[in-house]
């Protein structure tokens, strides 16, 4: 198939919406169908058929199992997962394992920051969850694209305690940055000149002028600038137990050396001298029903890291008695990637195989 055939294919399936919605369902229920004992569908076969229904300007709506609202642009594995889950209404966006940490950790939160919030897939749920008590979400993403979902998204849902910044998290204040890639694995790197392209913040500098309190919890999905975005923390996580935010962040070998394990990384053993101890998240990069399972936490130093280059989200925490709960359940010497179709041993939950998969 050339692509001039391809162009006329989605050309035809943009003018017949309600041919090409009832293309995308069927490919939806062949997906689920399969993908438990044919893992690779989603990739070889069904999402690549389904990405010929919509393009990169293509607005698409779901609504969550409690009735939460989104659109969201059609460009990125996470829109794909979500726009292709089963069931059609579930519980999160992307990453099971760790949306419901960051709702965990964030249930009593007065202020909680997030870098790189996209459209909001999981700023809507932590906002949504603390409003209740007054609380926000200070909320970053350059993108424009994004950024204009993320605020649609907001209020979509009625969410007016989420405070949109167009600014990049960074170590240096009021500097400038670029962004190298596209979308969602855009990354943001040291501009020259000291105009133009994405004003820098540094957390810290962020919260005095804005007046705000010290966070409870800080989330970076940065694509490789998460050292630098909480190095512009340092204040804050240098605060003690009873003060000093949990951290969720990402960590991926295209852009931090592991070779030598995690706890010699820049990021973490910095962390490390500030009081915090670290845990790899198990979890999908997908959205696949988890609701049942505790959130696997692996302890840093046996995190088992063998395979082709990927990345995963680690918690930082000082308070320890957090983990004092069936909410968690530790588990060293595996994997932090959930694969279907991979050894279970390594790659699936250690609760075992269920039919919510």
């Amino acid at each position: 198939m050339t692509e001039e055939d391809v162009t006329k294919i989605k050309e035809f399936l943009k003018s017949n919406p309600m041919i090409r919605d009832s293309f995308a369902n069927q490919l939806v229920e062949l997906d689920t169908m399969f993908r438990l004992q044919t893992p690779t569908i989603r990739e070889k076969v069904t999402g690549p058929l389904f990405d010929l229904l919509y393009g990169e300007d293509d607005i698409l709506s779901k609504t969550l199992s409690d009735g939460t609202k989104f659109e969201f642009l059609y460009r990125s594995k996470i829109a794909q997962e979500f726009a292709m889950c089963s069931p059609r209404s579930p519980d999160h966006v992307w990453e099971p394992q760790t949306t419901k940490l960051l709702l965990e950790l964030s249930k009593n939160a007065s202020n909680v920051v997030v870098g790189g919030a996209y459209f909001g897939d999981h700023v809507v749920p932590i906002a949504k969850s603390i409003k209740t008590h007054g609380g926000k979400v200070h909320a970053f993403e350059p993108n424009d694209s994004q950024r204009e979902m993320l605020g649609r998204n907001a209020a979509l849902n009625g969410l007016d305690n989420v405070i949109v910044n167009a600014e990049g998290l960074w170590n240096v204040h009021c500097s400038n940055l670029e962004m190298a890639g596209f979308d969602a694995f855009a990354s943001p790197i040291d501009a020259p000149g000291e105009s133009g392209g994405i004003r820098t913040v540094r957390i810290d500098e962020y919260l005095r002028e804005s007046e705000g309190s010290i966070p409870q919890l800080i989330m970076v999905d940065l694509e490789g600038a998460e050292f630098r975005a909480l190095q512009g923390a340092g204040e804050i996580l240098e605060l003690s137990a009873a003060f000093a935010p949990s951290i969720v962040f990402e960590i991926h070998s295209h852009y931090v050396d592991w070779s030598r394990g995690l706890e010699n990384t820049d990021i973490v053993a910095w962390l490390e001298s500030l009081g915090y101890e670290i845990f790899a998240v198990r979890d999908f990069n997908a959205n696949i029903a988890m609701a049942h399972h505790p959130v696997e936490l692996i302890p840093c130093r046996t995190v088992y890291l063998e395979g082709p280059p990927h990345g995963f989200n680690m918690l930082a925490i000082k308070q320890k008695e957090i983990l004092d709960k069936d909410f968690f359940r530790i588990v060293p010497g595996v994997s932090p990637k959930l694969l279907l179709g991979r050894d279970p041993a390594l790659h699936l939950p250690l609760g075992g195989m269920t039919k919510e998969f």
